[in-house]
């Protein structure tokens, strides 16, 4: 097992060479901070989104696609939306949004009523989405959950934060491939995922992999990929702003310029300003009036 190290921000696989399970260990800090910069949220809204985060990473570490793997929980609680998400190029961006400033620490009172939502947007195909209720006291319990109803295969996730980093496990049964027999899967499984589930906050957070694997797994053969990079991006950008603008209609555009002069958008992920005047508004109008009559 190579003692990789990996940086403060990536995702790194590993594979039992002699069992169908496989799994994933994603760290998050700079880009976890970045992603709540200037958002003033509440700390335990700041660590559910991180965890949301970590969880779009390691979902989207399970599939090969070219695209994104959008995490979200829409709920009548007190945060109304919460989502991550990762694109195959391992850029990572999140938002919480809420009417009133949530005041519960409890996973099940911010997300009250909800629906847990995977989206995968590939560039190549059909999106995918899969959507189960919120029954779960925390994101772990709903996402082995989710691969429980989905997959028929065991999971394990185990979530750790606090205000400056995320750091985040996944194990996971895979298809039988190289043991055939039901009994000794199940074995493997009941074995694996016992260990994983003797990891302490402290320790995720702290310990370098390498270390936390072999505090779990010293007995076993595993293989350790090197790190994938991870950083925060935003999609966001003049033209798709301006493409989302002239879906007001000229009417309304014509009245918010009359009003205040021209249009200044903030993105919402990334706190970005676009500005639009007066002049640029008409032929972004015009522009779209000739692509609609064509």
């Amino acid at each position: 097992m190579p003692l990789t190290t990996p940086s403060s921000d990536s995702s790194q696989r590993f594979l039992f060479d002699h069992a169908d399970v496989r799994g994933e260990i994603v760290r998050l800090n700079k880009s976890y901070l970045e992603t709540i910069a200037g958002k003033q949220y509440p700390e335990q809204v700041a660590i559910l989104l991180g965890q949301f985060l970590a969880g779009s990473a390691l979902l989207s570490s399970t599939i090969k696609f070219d695209g994104r793997l959008v995490l979200q929980a829409r709920s009548e609680g007190e945060v109304a939306v919460m989502m991550g998400e990762c694109n195959s190029e391992g850029d990572l961006r999140g938002i919480a949004r809420y009417a009133e400033t949530p005041s519960s620490d409890q996973f099940t009172e911010l997300l009250r009523d909800g629906s847990l939502v995977i989206t995968i947007d590939s560039r190549k195909g059909e999106p995918y989405q899969g959507i189960v209720p919120i029954e779960g006291s925390n994101l772990a319990q709903c996402l082995e959950s989710y691969f429980q109803q989905s997959e028929q295969l065991g999971s394990v996730f185990y979530f750790a934060a606090n205000k400056n980093s995320v750091a985040a496990l996944m194990l996971q049964q895979m298809p039988a491939q190289l043991v055939k027999d039901k009994e000794a899967r199940a074995q493997h499984w009941e074995h694996y995922s016992t260990l994983a589930r003797t990891l302490t906050d402290e320790e995720l957070l702290s310990l370098p992999n390498a270390d936390i694997l072999h505090r779990l797994y010293h007995q076993e053969e595993l293989r350790v990929f090197a790190p994938k990079q991870l950083q925060f991006a935003c999609s966001c950008s003049r033209e798709r702003t301006a493409r989302a603008l002239t879906a007001l209609g000229k009417d309304e555009i014509d009245e918010i310029v009359a009003e205040q002069g021209g249009i200044e958008i903030s993105c919402e992920f990334c706190a970005t300003e676009y500005n639009f005047g007066p002049g640029e508004l008409a032929l972004l109008i015009e522009g779209a009036e000739e692509g609609t009559a064509h």
